[in-house]
């Protein structure tokens, strides 16, 4: 990367062009501090931080440098083990900033990340479970489908609808899948 190999300081050892060759490269170089994207072919950003969190040694310390800015996906960033959070097209002198603090021990996350984040926080989290009936409504599944697809009767569906309007605080469906696109819940349906 260009920006970081600019400074005197920060030294690039390896760079990968999808998730498996970097978890590969981290095992060959274990750079101090990794930076990483969240969508990436054969092993997403997600899947790269928890595969490394789970190690026992040599564990780079990661700054997720993504498009991608819902909420969701910085809440489960953070809850993979990411140690800062920025935005492609963020100032080159943040990025170098973000990686220095982030070698030395601490976490980066602009003010806008941080803001967002908050409000994430202070919002109920949807369950597992609720994420995908909420992903089958998006699909346009009825109750009666949904509790088919999965394994769970209509009324517990139901249960679940109910919980993921008051949770998303929305007054419908399509409020509630609007609500779970925006805040990266569900993925908009192409």
């Amino acid at each position: 990367m260009t920006i970081l190999k600019s400074q005197n300081d920060i030294r690039v050892v390896a760079e990968a062009t999808n998730g498996e060759e970097a978890l590969e490269l981290c095992n060959q170089h274990s750079p101090d501090v990794l930076l990483l994207d969240l969508r990436m072919p054969k092993k997403d950003g997600l899947q790269v931080i928890t595969e490394l969190a789970a190690r026992r040694r040599s564990k780079p310390r990661i700054v997720v440098m993504t498009t991608y800015e819902s909420d969701e996906d910085i809440r489960r960033a953070l809850k993979a083990g990411a140690k800062g959070y920025l935005v492609k097209g963020t100032d080159p002198q943040q990025i170098w900033e973000s990686v220095r603090k982030v070698a030395a021990g601490g976490s980066s996350f602009p003010a806008t990340i941080a803001s967002i984040l908050a409000e994430s926080m202070a919002r109920p989290e949807l369950s597992k479970r609720e994420r995908q009936v909420l992903e089958c409504i998006a699909n346009g599944r009825s109750n009666k489908e949904i509790g088919q697809i999965l394994f769970i009767s209509e009324h517990t569906v139901k249960t679940h609808v109910k919980c993921i309007l008051t949770k998303l605080d929305a007054i419908g469906r399509t409020e509630a899948i609007a609500v779970g696109i925006k805040r990266g819940l569900i993925k908009p349906i192409s």
